[in-house]
């Protein structure tokens, strides 16, 4: 699927399984997820009064968690899926975060924010269900401050060759089944292992996050390689990348 087909399936996915996307995803990572999201949020080290926006933020753990760690600094969640937003909305408001977290029904291909907005770019499990990778990263640091951090953690492609045999048979035979059993949809989660073979694995996704001009891109693959996390920065206009890309096995 390509471009506005793929957009309109992917947002049709979304909305059908928010119900049951916090308890599908801890299924999808291994029950990894929350680990691969404290390692990120170390390696971000969120400033107090920090901003950001949470790109494909989902249900808002991710824009809760920096929330949490900036204290008093604005956040953004942005998603297409209002099912999502809304189910977001309520763990926002459990905890207490209505005055610092605003969420945004939008596109990440064409985010509605000035240049230069706020200090980090985040968009966790939903790159490779873009229509278009690069427009999105080339969004995430057009709203970026010079010196802002764009980042990206997803799922990716096994690094350790034993584990890929295991890992694949899991993802697309097992995965599905538990998709109809747990949340009702099978087509939806059949179609989630599919995204991933044609998405980059991790050295690829660094080199892109270079070619839209990001500087100090960093890539960290995690639990023999099955998530990847990618850091950018953003430089100022003036400058013009030369920065190696650094891989971390």
């Amino acid at each position: 699927m390509q471009g506005k087909t793929k957009e309109q399936f992917v947002h049709s996915v979304f909305e059908s399984i928010a119900p049951k996307y916090d308890k599908m995803n801890s299924i999808l990572s291994f029950r990894r997820h929350k680990a691969w999201r404290k390692f990120t949020m170390a390696k971000m080290n969120v400033k107090p009064g920090s901003t950001a926006i949470d790109i494909c933020c989902g249900t808002c753990d991710w824009t809760i968690s920096m929330a949490k760690a900036s204290g008093t600094g604005k956040m953004v969640g942005l998603d297409f899926s209002q099912n999502m937003l809304d189910y977001g909305a309520g763990k926002v408001r459990e905890e207490g975060l209505d005055n610092q977290i605003r969420l945004v029904h939008g596109n990440a291909m064409s985010l509605p924010f000035d240049d230069n907005t706020f200090d980090y770019a985040t968009i966790g499990f939903a790159l490779r269900n873009v229509p278009d990778v690069e427009q999105v990263l080339r969004e995430m640091q057009r709203v970026v401050k010079p010196g802002g951090l764009v980042v990206s953690l997803e799922l990716s492609k096994p690094t350790w060759r034993p584990f890929k045999a295991l890992y694949y048979f899991y993802f697309q035979k097992v995965l599905p089944l538990l998709g109809k059993l747990i949340a009702k949809s099978y087509e939806q989660y059949r179609w989630l292992p599919e995204s991933l073979i044609s998405f980059p694995d991790y050295k690829e996704l660094a080199e892109i996050f270079r070619r839209t001009g990001l500087q100090k891109v960093e890539a960290y693959p995690l639990t023999f390689g099955i998530a990847a996390l990618h850091i950018g920065v953003k430089g100022n206009s003036s400058q013009e990348s030369k920065t190696d890309a650094t891989t971390h096995s």
